[in-house]
């Protein structure tokens, strides 16, 4: 019985997704007193990831340092330049313009690393991925910013560093070392792991919906397919440049991801401490839609990756 409900949340989560997020909208409140629980909701994912995993997954990624350097420089070079041609090409104001850019220089969120997940990508590399980039975003985000935008600002280093220790790898070390001990107790509960994370990531995406409800309910339009573009011309230059440098599919994926999903949680941080409220709406619709995308593509890959296995099997 267990087994059969999993399967079917497993089918039918962007479905899942699409009515959570209208029920968020029309009754917000069911969902906003989730806002203080979303570090500990990525964690519980980020934990059921590191049960699916063995150390030897995070070998492979570091030796992959190809993969994790080209994820990082697209993510620093293609992000922002997309930032600026599009507000360029909508002629958007100067504060969505402003929070355009800082969105685009920003690092890979922790979402990425569950959407990978979900999306039967390469989690370890994901994982890889956003901590490097987090760890150079002190770094490259302020000096992307200010060439851009001739505005100094500052990220500390240490509070990022923690809250990618707390959120994704502490969780996802706990889950990996319970595997590598009790593998064979645990073996039998694994299958149910997957469908806690769409339901956890279902309710994250409503709770946004929810707590950004009034300025969804004005629609920027420009501000928001200008917000698309930019999320879909990551997700596209990831993989298409993954495929060009002859990574495979599920690599090419994972990179897709890391490049098209930003912290938007620094990036509206940022636009509202040094730019004002108004240049963080790009950030908060960005938060909105790359989850939105996010299922979108995992949906996507994962019948795509269950294909692919069903052709190998039959042939």
């Amino acid at each position: 019985m267990i087994g059969i409900l999993c399967r079917s949340i497993e089918r039918h989560f962007l479905l899942l997704a699409v009515v959570l997020s209208c029920v968020a909208f029309l009754e917000p409140a069911l969902f906003t007193w989730l806002k203080p629980h979303i570090a500990l909701s990525l964690g519980i994912i980020m934990f059921g990831m590191g049960l699916t995993l063995d150390f030897s997954d995070f070998a492979a990624a570091i030796r992959n340092y190809k993969a994790v350097g080209l994820g990082v420089l697209l993510q620093y070079t293609v992000m922002p330049a997309l930032a600026v041609g599009l507000s360029a090409q909508f002629g958007l104001p100067q504060e969505a313009l402003i929070g355009m850019i800082v969105v685009g220089a920003c690092p890979g969120g922790t979402a990425s690393n569950v959407i990978a997940h979900l999306a039967k990508a390469n989690v370890a590399l994901s994982v890889t991925m956003t901590l490097v980039s987090t760890c150079l975003a002190p770094l490259l985000t302020p000096l992307i910013i200010y060439v851009i935008l001739n505005q100094q600002i500052e990220i500390p280093f240490l509070p990022m560093v923690k809250s990618v220790f707390w959120i994704v790898i502490f969780p996802l070390v706990d889950g990996l070392i319970l595997r590598r001990f009790l593998r064979s107790r645990l073996d039998p509960l694994l299958h149910i792991f997957p469908s806690i994370s769409i339901i956890v990531i279902s309710m994250l995406i409503a709770c946004i919906i929810g707590l950004n409800h009034d300025m969804l309910a004005s629609f920027p339009l420009l501000v928001f397919v200008a917000v698309i573009l930019h999320n879909a011309g990551g997700l596209g230059a990831g993989y298409g440049v993954g495929r060009l440098s002859g990574f495979s599919h599920r690599e090419s994926v994972t990179i897709a991801i890391e490049v098209g999903m930003q912290n938007s949680g620094l990036g509206v941080a940022l636009a509202t401490k040094y730019f004002g409220i108004a240049s963080a709406l790009p950030g908060a619709l960005f938060s909105l839609w790359h989850n939105i995308s996010g299922i979108l593509l995992a949906s996507r890959n994962r019948v795509f990756s269950s294909g692919e296995k069903n052709e190998k099997q039959s042939g």
